[in-house]
């Protein structure tokens, strides 16, 4: 089975169906996230911009440490949202390992 346009074609095809089609979940996940991170910012006394940093590198699991919550009602949210993040990563993979699939089985 060789490697040509069509199957790089059929995955990106059924990649970005995919997302289209599970968009209303991770929309959902996403603007979940923010709201966690605005409610940490909040906790903590941060502006938005740095609440959403955080809360976006918390949720991708990066996590780089610059900017950390202190309080135990704000690291309770942390740990929500990093689970938060772990779904939705999890989403995405899963789609694409659709993708993948589809694309190997297809006849041509």
């Amino acid at each position: 089975m060789g490697c040509d346009a069509s199957y790089i074609c059929t995955f990106l095809s059924v990649f970005l169906w995919d997302l289209i089609y599970l968009s209303p979940i991770l929309i959902f996940l996403s603007v979940f996230v923010c709201i966690l991170g605005i409610s940490i910012g909040r906790i903590e006394g941060w502006s938005t911009g740095p609440s959403l940093y955080h809360a976006f590198i918390n949720a991708t699991t990066v996590g780089y440490g610059d900017i950390m919550p202190e309080k135990p009602a704000s690291r309770a949210l942390a740990v929500i949202n990093a689970f938060v993040g772990l779904i939705f990563a999890g989403i995405v993979v899963g789609i694409g390992v659709h993708a993948v699939e589809t694309s190997m089985n297809v006849e041509f």
